[in-house]
C-alpha cells in the first residue's frame, strides 16, 4: 500500500491563530511515515509549507506517487496541536485539491480529535483519527477500522465515531532518517529572536505528568512518555551533519526524569544549541548549569501565578515558593541568552505585586509575559475575551440556561475545544449579526 503525507502551505490570514507562522518539522507525519515503512508499505512526505508549494504543485507530486491513502493534518505540526487555528479552511481546501481520484482521504490533528464528525463533514475526509496518529495510520491498510484506536469514518450518511484515542508507544519511535526531507531549505529557529542559523524541531518526551487546569492535553499528548535517548541523539547527529545548528524540543514539559540529564550531557558534547519549554520548579542551580553547558539559548518557563493560592487554583502542584522560582529564573539568565516566564490570568494575584515581580525579573534580563487567559479554563473565559459577553448571551438565548458549574475533566476539555472551534468559525456569520 502507498501512503502520501502532505503538510499544507498554511495560510492564517483572518485567523485567530496565535502560534508561530513559520514552517516547522511535521513530526506527526514523519513518525507516521516511518511506521508505514516499517510495516512494509511505501510512504511519501510532501512539506508544502517548507517548499512553498501551491495545491496544484503538491497535487502533481502526489498523483505521480498514486497513493492508496492521503494523510493531511488539521494543524501545523505537533508543536501547535494544543493551540491550533480554530478553522478548518486550509485543510479542507487541500483535501479537496489533492483528494480527487485519490484513495482514502485521512485527517489527523486536534480538530479530528475533538470534533470528529464535524471534521469529517467540513473537510470531506473519509477517515479522521482521534489522538496521536504515529502508529495508527499504518494499521489502516490491514486492520478493520473498528479495531484501530481513534479511527472514525463515514459510510454514506452513517458516521462511525470512536470513543478512544490513539496514544503512541514512544519507545517504539526510532530515529527519523531525514534523508528525503529538505533539511537545508529550513532556516527558522523557533523561539529565538536574534541572530541566524538553521533550526529544526525534535521530540524527546510527550505528554505531562501534571494536570494544570489551563492546559489542553486531554485528547492527545496526555500521559508522559519518553523516547530512547540514543534515538534522539541519532537524529541530532544526522541534523548536525546536514548543517543544523539549533534544535527546539517540542516536549510539553522538558526536564522530567533522570534520562533528560543523560540527554543534556550528550548534547553538551555536540556542536548544536537547543531551546525548550519547561517548569522552572523542575530545575536547580546544578541542573541549570548543565542546561547551559548543553548550549541552551532559549528557555520558556511556565510560572502562571506568583501566589501559592493562584498556582493551587490552576492545579500546578508546585512545591516551590515564588521567591525561589524568581531566584532560579535569574540564575538561568546567567547561562542562557533568552529566559522567559509566562503568567496566566488568575484572580488570586495582586496586580501591583505582579508588576513588581515583573519589573524585578526584567531588570535582571528575564522576559516576563503579560497575564493572559489560557484555553481549558472556562467556556465563558476562553482565549477570545472580546467575544465572551456576546457568546454567553447567544448560548443562553438558545438554551435558556446559565452555564453549569464547571468541572475540570475530560468532558470539560471536549466542550471547550468544540466551543473554541465552532464559535470562532462563526466569526463571519452568526457573531457578525450579534456583535
Amino acid at each position: 500500500m502507498k501512503f502520501a503525507f502532505v503538510n499544507p502551505d498554511w495560510d492564517f490570514r483572518q485567523s485567530t491563530y496565535f502560534g508561530c507562522r513559520e514552517s516547522h518539522y511535521p513530526l506527526e507525519l514523519m513518525f507516521a511515515q516511518a511506521k508505514v515503512r516499517e510495516a512494509g508499505h511505501e510512504g511519501l512526505l510532501v512539506d508544502a509549507q517548507l517548499l512553498n508549494l501551491s495545491i496544484e504543485e503538491a497535487a502533481a507530486k502526489v498523483r505521480r506517487f498514486a497513493p492508496d491513502f492521503l494523510v493531511i493534518p488539521s494543524a501545523p505540526s505537533y508543536l501547535f496541536w494544543r493551540c491550533p487555528q480554530p478553522e478548518l479552511r486550509v485543510p479542507a481546501a487541500w483535501m479537496r485539491g489533492l483528494g480527487d481520484g485519490i484513495g482514502v482521504k485521512i485527517l489527523v490533528g486536534p480538530h479530528a480529535s475533538a470534533t470528529p464528525a464535524a471534521a469529517l463533514r467540513k473537510t470531506a475526509a473519509d477517515v479522521v483519527m482521534r489522538g496521536e496518529p504515529d502508529e495508527t495510520i499504518a494499521r489502516l491498510a490491514g486492520t478493520h477500522w473498528s479495531k484501530i484506536p481513534g479511527c472514525c469514518w463515514r459510510e454514506g450518511d452513517e458516521y462511525h465515531l470512536a470513543t478512544d484515542f490513539g496514544a503512541a508507544n514512544m519507545k517504539s519511535l526510532r530515529a527519523l532518517a531525514f534523508d528525503e526531507y529538505p533539511v537545508e531549505a529550513r532556516a527558522h529557529r523557533h523561539h529565538v529572536f536574534t541572530g541566524s542559523g538553521r533550526g529544526a524541531e525534535l521530540e524527546f518526551a510527550r505528554g505531562c505528568p501534571w494536570s494544570c487546569t489551563f492546559c489542553n492535553k486531554t485528547l492527545f499528548r496526555n500521559h508522559y512518555r519518553e523516547r530512547e535517548v540514543e534515538q534522539v541523539l541519532s537524529e541530532i547527529d544526522q541534523l548536525v551533519a546536514r548543517g543544523v545548528d539549533y534544535v527546539y524540543f517540542i516536549d510539553e514539559i522538558f526536564g522530567v526524569g533522570n534520562n533528560v540529564r543523560r540527554l543534556l550531557e550528550a548534547i553538551a558534547e555536540r556542536p548544536i544549541s537547543i531551546g525548550l519549554q519547561t517548569r522552572i520548579d523542575l530545575w536547580s542551580e546544578e541542573t541549570l548549569d548543565l542546561l547551559g553547558r548543553a548550549h541552551c539559548i532559549s528557555l520558556e518557563c511556565g510560572v502562571e501565578s506568583i501566589s501559592d493560592e493562584g498556582r493551587e487554583e490552576l492545579n500546578k502542584n508546585c512545591r516551590m515558593d515564588t521567591q525561589r522560582m524568581m531566584d532560579l529564573l535569574i540564575y538561568a539568565r546567567r547561562h542562557i541568552p533568552w529566559v522567559q516566564a509566562n503568567l496566566v490570568l488568575t484572580e488570586k494575584d495582586d496586580k501591583s505585586e505582579i508588576r513588581r515581580w515583573q519589573d524585578k525579573l526584567k531588570s535582571q534580563g528575564v522576559w516576563v509575559s503579560h497575564r493572559r487567559t489560557m484555553p481549558g479554563r472556562r467556556p465563558t473565559n476562553i482565549i477570545f475575551p472580546l467575544f465572551r459577553r456576546r457568546v454567553i448571551a447567544i448560548s443562553r438565548s438558545n438554551s435558556r440556561q446559565r452555564w453549569p458549574s464547571w468541572k475540570y475533566s475530560h468532558e470539560a476539555v471536549c466542550l471547550w475545544l468544540q466551543s473554541y472551534i465552532l464559535i470562532l468559525e462563526w466569526r463571519g456569520d452568526v457573531l457578525s449579526r450579534h456583535l
